[in-house]
């Protein structure tokens, strides 16, 4: 059954600020026409097929065959707000702790830290030119009580993970940062980075293909069979037999793709304005001074920054349905948000608006899994941390489908994703969370 999740087939991009300025048009693959045998599969053209992709060429000398339903970065990995970040599904640090205690809580953050260098890595080796030059993020305490839940987060990556972060008071932000009577201090986070997300992913399906991958846009799958030890991909114009079939959908799984990710994940929706360019004279009364990332310590977090040609980049989560009529609300409240955060950006003319799925899992973690037999693969489950993890994540799968003893630290990375319990009220469960964390953060 089509739900709103659903790829959907031969559908441009969103109309993204990312579209706008990085897509380069169509791969020289083309369409899957006829049928064609491989040895590897890979649906979904984003960060995770694509670096699957291409370390199964580079490492292994393996051309897979990447099926993508619309264009190259289409879902997520186009949509996204560019915050390559050091994190793994929705749970915190102290939660790794509790369930992992300390050294399964490294492991994860070890994990988390080497994706984000895996991105730089990625970067530098193909002369993909997407990330902005402005290295950290800003961890903003929106309430003043939780300026002293910054300084724990501070004492335990210290402490627990060896990873050094600067408290900043709130004058210090106000001085140095930006001002906005929402914050009272944050915590500065080094090594993350920021991207163009259309720029870098066009950039990995360009060296995926220089090492021999075949990328196929407007090819969705439309109906999958088991044949023996192979598995047939049925195409709109072919089909594909295979021996390994990966997953690599993020927030459009359509649960009918296959029982290993059938009522496992919870799509939600992401929201992002890009607003016109500022002038100097605006953003000196908002006391913008840094490109850096910024996020705040809500449960329905916002996220912003301001880019290259000062325009301001302005998300957060919310909104259940995607639809004409919502988002024109949700539209109408990004900006209403964005000048109750700065007054002196009211009026400011929106120039780009659009939204997007992420993928969340029923404990909220990352999962690496596979199913019949090792022969499908996946990597689900982002909760809106995957950036950097899913590049890395891509490398984990390519070394596990040739055998190599992947995540073995980690053990809970590459368990099956959990089913949700009553799939049909997945909904339901996202409006009342969604009300509980809206009273969390705003009278708690």
């Amino acid at each position: 059954m089509k739900t709103q999740c659903d790829p959907g087939y031969g559908l441009p991009h969103e109309p993204s600020y990312w579209a706008a300025t990085g897509y380069k048009g169509s791969s020289p693959s083309g369409e899957v026409e006829g049928d064609i045998d491989c040895d590897v599969a890979i649906i979904g053209a984003g960060y995770t097929g694509l670096s699957t992709a291409y370390h199964l060429a580079k490492l292994h000398g393996v051309r897979a065959h990447v099926l993508e339903a619309n264009r190259i970065g289409w879902g997520c990995s186009g949509r996204n707000g560019g915050f390559a970040m050091i994190g793994i599904g929705k749970d915190s640090y102290e939660g790794w702790i509790r369930k992992y205690g300390v050294q399964g809580a490294r492991h994860l953050f070890d994990y988390a830290r080497d994706a984000v260098r895996s991105v730089k890595t990625m970067l530098a080796e193909n002369d993909i030119d997407a990330a902005s030059p402005h290295e950290g993020y800003l961890y903003l305490a929106h309430k003043p009580n939780r300026f002293n839940e910054l300084k724990k987060t501070q004492n335990l990556l210290k402490d627990k993970f060896g990873f050094d972060t600067w408290l900043l008071s709130r004058e210090e932000v106000r001085t140095q940062y930006l001002n906005s009577r929402e914050y009272h201090g944050a915590l500065f986070h080094p090594e993350h980075i920021s991207l163009h997300p259309m720029k870098y992913v066009q950039g990995l399906a360009r060296a995926a293909r220089q090492y021999g991958a075949q990328v196929h846009e407007r090819t969705p799958v439309q109906g999958w069979e088991r044949i023996g030890a192979l598995h047939k991909l049925h195409t709109p114009k072919g089909s594909i037999k295979t021996r390994r079939v990966v997953i690599a959908t993020g927030g459009y799984t359509p649960d009918y793709l296959h029982p290993a990710v059938s009522n496992k994940l919870l799509n939600v929706l992401s929201n992002v304005i890009v607003t016109e360019p500022v002038s100097e004279e605006k953003l000196q009364q908002c006391g913008w001074k840094t490109h850096q990332m910024l996020v705040d310590t809500r449960m329905l977090r916002f996220y912003f920054r301001l880019l290259e040609d000062k325009r301001v980049l302005f998300g957060a989560r919310g909104g259940i349905v995607d639809d004409a009529r919502s988002n024109m609300k949700t539209k109408a409240w990004l900006l209403k948000r964005l000048s109750d955060f700065f007054p002196a950006l009211e009026g400011v003319r929106c120039d780009y608006f659009w939204r997007g799925h992420v993928d969340i899992a029923r404990d909220k973690y990352l999962h690496l899994g596979d199913a019949e037999g090792g022969s499908v693969h996946y990597a689900l489950g982002y909760a809106g941390t995957g950036v950097a993890a899913s590049t890395y994540s891509g490398k984990q799968i390519a070394d596990r489908l040739m055998g190599k003893s992947a995540l073995a630290n980690i053990p809970k990375l590459s368990t099956p994703l959990p089913r949700f319990e009553i799939p049909s009220l997945r909904r339901l469960a996202q409006r009342a969370a969604y009300g509980y964390y809206t009273i969390k953060d705003e009278w708690f």
